[in-house]
Parts: structure tokens; sequence; C-alpha cells
């Protein structure tokens, strides 16, 4: 890699593998005063199917639950057809398609996601009505099925999430994660490396990851971001106050060159200026990739491997557990030393005036490539070429933490019964002494999850 990749991939990696305090900084912005149109029991499928890529999540705005226009219908089903096609399947050789009306009917939009899976080499038979009914895809009501009834948008969005979930299960395929387990005679704990941003490639999951989730008693988390508290204590920390800003912190130049990036990405510098360096590096590091995946920076961090798992938690009623919290990592943070906040910022602001050669959008790609097919040997080759060396904003991410994180796992081996599933940055299972060497060093074996 080049230097100057080398001088701010800590801190990237630091945002997006390591540390969780990126998600607060997203959730601090301003909610919609809209309210969703949707269905309580539909909210656990839209969910799901909202990180496929499939639909916009604007649509639970825009008459939802109301009859489906034709555009809808057309670009929901260009984006599933589109969304099965990069599984890369044999195509069926004898495939015939349905006929079908476009009359946007449940029905008719039955068939036509029939026909998009009837083109690949699966035990899909003939019928479409009767497949979608065995797969759990078309489900009526006590009304029936309504075949013949106009759909509305959210009757065409259910069937096709679903539709996507089962043909991605039907194909043995979905992202596997780096994934491994370790346990003891009466309790057994998932370990999950996580990426903290994500895009649509990432989804859905490997039913076999998920079936861990879903029978495990409790999620473990770095932090979790989802607690008012914990995103108050972060705000209040992360901001300067008393007329305080980040000029008197910084040398000129630093200053200099934070408004260079402002003025680059269109940002009032009065915000900015209010934010520590160390929140500024988180801020801007996520800015940094704007464009690079055709997403916006917030997008992304929802599309996070740990916002996925702490949600569904939140769904289902499971205990979630913290190993580090919010609060401590913004602390370790602000236990950084000015020089360390400052170098950090510069490191970061750097990178995005003077951009490297290589393109970090490969770089970052390699790293969900290697997650997705659940690669761990490839993901830590990559990762760890680009750890840089042992500053003092890298040893805050590394060593004391990793140790620490793994004897609250070996707490959970000695003290509880049951499943735990464990979600934190892939880093902590990567790098040198990480979680899994503590926990082999004090006698448990870690087992890969997929054998």
């Amino acid at each position: 890699m080049k230097n100057i990749w080398k001088r701010t991939g800590a801190v990237l990696l630091g945002t997006t593998l390591m540390l969780t305090t990126i998600a607060p900084a997203i959730r601090a912005e301003e909610p919609s005063q809209l309210t969703p149109s949707i269905s309580e029991w539909a909210i656990g499928t839209l969910n799901e199917g909202e990180k496929y890529g499939i639909y916009p999540v604007e649509w639970y705005y825009d008459g939802f639950k109301n009859e489906i226009p034709v555009e809808k219908v057309n670009e929901l089903l260009v984006l599933t057809e589109k969304k099965i096609a990069s599984l890369g399947l044999a195509k069926n050789k004898q495939y015939k398609p349905v006929s079908v009306k476009n009359d946007n009917t449940r029905g008719d939009i039955v068939k036509r996601l029939y026909n998009i899976v009837a083109q690949y080499d699966l035990p899909v038979g003939s019928d479409a009505v009767k497949y979608m009914q065995e797969r759990n895809i078309l489900q009526g009501s006590s009304n029936g099925l309504q075949l013949e009834k106009k759909a509305t948008t959210q009757q065409a969005v259910l069937l096709a999430v679903r539709f996507v979930k089962d043909t991605y299960e039907l194909a043995q395929q979905g992202a596997k994660g780096l994934a491994w387990v370790v346990e003891d005679e009466d309790t057994q704990v998932y370990l999950l490396g996580s990426i903290h941003v994500g895009t649509p490639d990432l989804y859905p999951f490997n039913e076999k990851l998920v079936a861990a989730f879903d029978e495990s008693d409790a999620l473990l988390v770095e932090a979790n971001v989802l607690d008012t508290e914990g995103l108050e204590y972060y705000t209040e920390k992360a901001m300067y106050k008393d007329g305080l800003t980040v000029k008197d912190a910084v040398a000129p130049e630093t200053y200099a060159k934070l408004e260079q990036v402002a003025k680059l990405y269109e940002l009032p510098m009065e915000q900015l200026e209010l934010q520590k360096p160390w929140m500024l590096s988180s801020t801007l590091s996520l800015m940094g990739m704007e464009g690079s995946f055709e997403m916006a920076p917030e997008e992304m961090a929802m599309l996070g491997i740990d916002n996925y798992f702490l949600v569904n938690a939140l769904l289902q009623e499971k205990p979630v557990i913290e190993l580090e919290g919010t609060k401590a990592q913004v602390d370790m943070f602000e236990a950084l030393s000015p020089e360390a906040q400052e170098q950090s910022l510069v490191d970061v602001l750097d990178s995005i005036l003077q951009p490297s050669e290589e393109n970090e959008h490969d770089i970052m790609q390699e790293w969900f490539t290697s997650w997705k097919q659940g690669e761990a040997e490839a993901f830590t080759k990559s990762y760890v070429s680009q750890a840089g060396d042992l500053s003092e904003f890298n040893q805050m991410l590394f060593g004391e933490r990793d140790e620490q994180m793994a004897k609250k796992i070996m707490n959970v081996l000695e003290e509880e019964e049951g499943t735990y599933f464990v979600v934190v940055g892939a880093g902590h299972f990567t790098v040198d002494k990480n979680i899994r060497y503590h926990l082999e060093k004090n006698g448990y074996e870690v087992e890969p999850f997929y054998q």
C-alpha cells in the first residue's frame, strides 16, 4: 500500500472494524418527523428486507399500505431479479416462464417472482402459487390468498423480501461472516467478527449463522448503540462547551485543513468546530467513504453488522450485554493525549485532501468479500497489512481491550449456562494477541463455526 494509506489506515479501520462509537454519531442526527405507514406484524420482515437493497425505505412514508403503483412494482422486481442474479446460479435450460398479466394483483406478483427463480437450476416445480405457499413466501389470512386482489406496496415488498431470503436459503448461500464457537460443559458461545459499516451485498446472512443467533439466550456486543443513555454521554463528551472550539485545541495548519475539508464536503464550520478532534476523526473518516459504494455514510452505518444484530435482539426481546459500553469507548478517546487526538485528525484530513493512488473502495470491498465468504485467513491478511504502527491510537484500539473482553467471555463460559452470541469488531479476532488468543491461552478450544 502507498504510504499515505498506511498512515491513515488505522483511523479508518478503527471506525469500521474496531469501535462502535461511529453509530452514535450517525444517530445523533435529527429524527424524521414523518411516521412510517407499516403494519406492526410486518416490522420483523421489513427490518430484514430493507438491508437487501431491493426497495428504498422512503416507501414506508409514501402510501405503503395503499395499492402499489406500476413503477414501484417494476422497480421492486428489477432489483429483486438483480439480487438473485448476483448468486451466480446455473441456468435452467428447460425454463419456460409462466404467463403473467402485469396487472399488479397479488397472484400476478407471485408469478413474476416465481419466474425470477425458475430461470435457475433449483427445485422449484412448475406451479408458481403452490411453490410460493410451500416455501411460506405466499401467506394468506382468514380471507384466503386473495390472489385476484390488487397488491399494496407493503404486500408486494413482503413477498419480495421473503422470496429473496428463501431463495438464498434454497441455494445454500448467504454471507457467512467471520465466525467461531467456543464452549464448555454447559455453555456455548458463538463469536462473530463484525464490520461496523456495510452494504446490501452483505445481506442476507447464511441461515446457519442466523439460526445460531436466534437460538442464543443473549447478545454480547462492544457497546449497545441503541441505548439512549450511552448516546447522551457520547454527545456530552464529544462536543466542546463554554465557548471553546477545536480551533483552541489544534495547530493552525490543522484547522486550515479542516476548513478545506469542510468546504469540500459543503459542511458548516460552525458545527464542525464544536466537535472534539477524536469525534471529527470518526465523523470525517466515514464521510471519506462518501460515494465509494454509491451510498450515504449514514446508510452504510445502518447496514453495519452490529446494528443488524442489535435491532434483531430488540425485536426478539433478547437481552443485550455490553462488553465495554459506549461510555467506556468514549472515555478511551477522551483519555488519548491531545497530541494523539490531533494526529488522528490530521491523518484523516490528509487522506481526504491527498487521496492515495490505492483505491480505498477496493480495500473495503476486499474485506466485505472475505467476510461474505467466511474467509478469515484472507480477511486477516488484508486487515493486518493495513494496521499501521504502534501509535498511541493503535494501542488504544488493540491490546488490553481484547484481553478484557476475553475475560468477560470466559466469565460467561464459567458462570452461565445456555447459548450466547458475541458480535465485536473483526479486528478483535485478527490482530496479534486477539480475543481468540486469550481464550486459547486459558485452555479453551476456539473452533471455526463452519466445519
